[in-house]
This record gives C-alpha cells, sequence and structure tokens, in this order.
C-alpha cells in the first residue's frame, strides 16, 4: 500500500514549486502607493471603456468580416494582409480593433498585478481589491473568446450583442476598483434616504436594459457590421426602435427623479449630488443623439457617437451609486517584508 508522502510528494511539490516562483516573482515587482495604486486603476477604467467606442467602429464601418478567421486575420496571416474578398480599409479595421484589444489585455494584467501586489504586501489584506483586478483580464479573455464566435458565425446578431454586453460588467468592476482604491474597509454606511438609494439602483437597472435593447436595435437595422450579415427579425426596425425610446424616456424620468429628490431631500452628499446632473445630462445627450440619427436615416458616424457615449452613462451611473454610501478612509498601508 503506498504511503502517504509517496501519494502526496509530486502534486505537493508542484504546488510547493509555483508558489515559490510567484514570491520569487512578488518579491521583484514594486508595491505601488495608494495614488499610483489609484492611478493604475483609472487607467483601467479608460481602457476597459475604450473597448466599447473600437468594438463600434468596426460595426458601424461595416468591417466585421475584415478578418475572415480567427485568431488569425485570414487562414494565412496574422495581419490583415492578402485577398480576404473585403475592401483594405475594413480588413485594417477589424485588424486595428485586434491590435487594441491586446494593448488592452496587457494593461489589464498590469492592474491586477499591481492590485495583487498592493493587496498582498499591505497590512489591510485587500483581496477585494486582488477579486475586482482580476474581473478585468477574465473578462477581456471572455470577451476574446466571444468576438471569435463572432467573426466564425459571420456576425450572428446574438453573439454581436453579447459581446458588447461582456464589456458592462469588466468596465463595471475596473470602476468599482477605482473607487475602493480610495477606500476604507468598513460595511458601508448609507449616506442618503432611503428613497434616493432606491431610485438610483432602478437606474443602473435601467440603464443595463436600455443598453441590452440598444443591441437589438443595431442588430436589427443596417449597420450590423457588414451588408451579408444576419439581423434579428423578431421585430421590425422601427417597433425595436420605438421600444428603445420609451425605455429611455423612463430612464431620463428616473434621472430627473434622482436629482430632484437630492436637491429636495436632506443629507445628500455633495459628490452624488454633481453626479445625479452629470448623469442627467449624459442622458439627455443621449436621447438627442438619438432622435437625430433616426431622424437622419442612421448615418455611421452619428450612431458611433451615440454607442461611445454609452459607456460615459454607464461609468457615471455606478459612480452615482457608489458615492450614496461610505466605507471609511483608507488607512495609511504598512508595506509587509
Amino acid at each position: 500500500m503506498p504511503t502517504q508522502e509517496a501519494a502526496t510528494t509530486p502534486s505537493a511539490t508542484t504546488a510547493a514549486g509555483r508558489r515559490e516562483w510567484l514570491a520569487r516573482v512578488a518579491d521583484v515587482l514594486p508595491v505601488p502607493s495608494p495614488t499610483a495604486m489609484r492611478r493604475i486603476a483609472l487607467a483601467g477604467v479608460i481602457a476597459s471603456a475604450v473597448i466599447i467606442p473600437s468594438g463600434a467602429a468596426v460595426r458601424l464601418s461595416q468591417s466585421g468580416l475584415g478578418c475572415t478567421t480567427w485568431p488569425k486575420c485570414t487562414s494565412a496571416s496574422l495581419i490583415a494582409s492578402g485577398a480576404t474578398g473585403d475592401v483594405l480599409v475594413h480588413r485594417w479595421v477589424e485588424f486595428g480593433n485586434r491590435l487594441v484589444t491586446v494593448g488592452i489585455s496587457v494593461l489589464a494584467v498590469i492592474v491586477f498585478v499591481a492590485a495583487w501586489r498592493f493587496a498582498s504586501r499591505r497590512a489591510a489584506g485587500r483581496r477585494d481589491l486582488i477579486w475586482l483586478a482580476a474581473a478585468q483580464p477574465a473578462g477581456i479573455a471572455v470577451q476574446a473568446v466571444i468576438g471569435g464566435i463572432v467573426v466564425l458565425t459571420k456576425l450572428a446578431p446574438f453573439w454581436v450583442s453579447l459581446h458588447y454586453l461582456a464589456t458592462l460588467p469588466v468596465l463595471a468592476a475596473a470602476v468599482i476598483l477605482h473607487v475602493r482604491c480610495g477606500e476604507g474597509t468598513a460595511p458601508p454606511r448609507p449616506l442618503a434616504a432611503p428613497l434616493i438609494r432606491v431610485v438610483a439602483r432602478a437606474l443602473l437597472v435601467l440603464t443595463s436594459v436600455i443598453m441590452a435593447v440598444g443591441t437589438l436595435v443595431t442588430g436589427t437595422g443596417p449597420l450590423a457590421g457588414a451588408g451579408s450579415a444576419p439581423r434579428f427579425d423578431f421585430m421590425s426596425l422601427r417597433a425595436i426602435t420605438e421600444v428603445h425610446a420609451d425605455i429611455g424616456w423612463v430612464l431620463g424620468t428616473a434621472a430627473v427623479m434622482l436629482v430632484l429628490a437630492m436637491h429636495y431631500l436632506p443629507g445628500s452628499p455633495p459628490r452624488a449630488r454633481r453626479l445625479g446632473w452629470v448623469v442627467l445630462g449624459l442622458i439627455g445627450l443621449q436621447g438627442a443623439i438619438g432622435y437625430a440619427q433616426y431622424l437622419a436615416g442612421l448615418p455611421a458616424g452619428l450612431v458611433w457617437v451615440h454607442v461611445a457615449n454609452t459607456a460615459l452613462i454607464w461609468i457615471a451611473v455606478i459612480r452615482l451609486n457608489l458615492a450614496l454610501r461610505d466605507r471609511g478612509p483608507l488607512s495609511e498601508p504598512v508595506v509587509m517584508g
């Protein structure tokens, strides 16, 4: 009968070797200061937000099939070269988006490593920061897989919509990480009246819903990524656009309610009130762009601005919700040897 040492030694040795290797790497990497960690986290927010207008540029320029396969651009080349049956500019727009994704992936890994060093070498042991930072490279990896499926299915509208929607939790994690880098570890303490917090949560839900419906509008209309791309056909473009607009009016009403409630009810923090006006302004701008693009026949440039603005709205709504609670000040961390 094998002894316990014989049964556990190979795996234990492998695990110990991995831990030793990680420890050596950790000793080489610098430990960011609280200020540096916030700046790195902010870079993660910007990078995660850039994914949205970058991907929209591919779809709205009809470059979705510029690269015919994945992960290579063509079956014979990693880059946008050779004949793919599409015009050259479409190939380079699609390939350029892939290059942007690579750069963003590298930055996401940097954010994770910085958060890991910041947390593992500090007395507080901020594992919440490690998990939030890990969501960025993990989410981008998921997006890359979905993007590959998008290409291989020739821009099937379900996968194209999911490709956009997958950016939202990644961007949310990046925003929360940036805020949490400047907060303590105390339990959340509400800073506003219950009504205000409820409306703010409803605003977050409505924003998620309208973004999901927006992908259905684009997937039904003429700018689906390529002229030959399949479309959603369960509703007409006019009908799904009207549903999208109706949700927009509900969203705008909720934003007005929130701003008025924070103005008239006592105790709302000034930062939350400022963010409320920012959210209301962005939603109003989005509505104006939406009606303008519809009446103008969906020009690609205007639609791109409409899609890009969703990133700003998403960030602002999340920041608004986070501004309605407090977790105490960030204690001065002590570097551990």
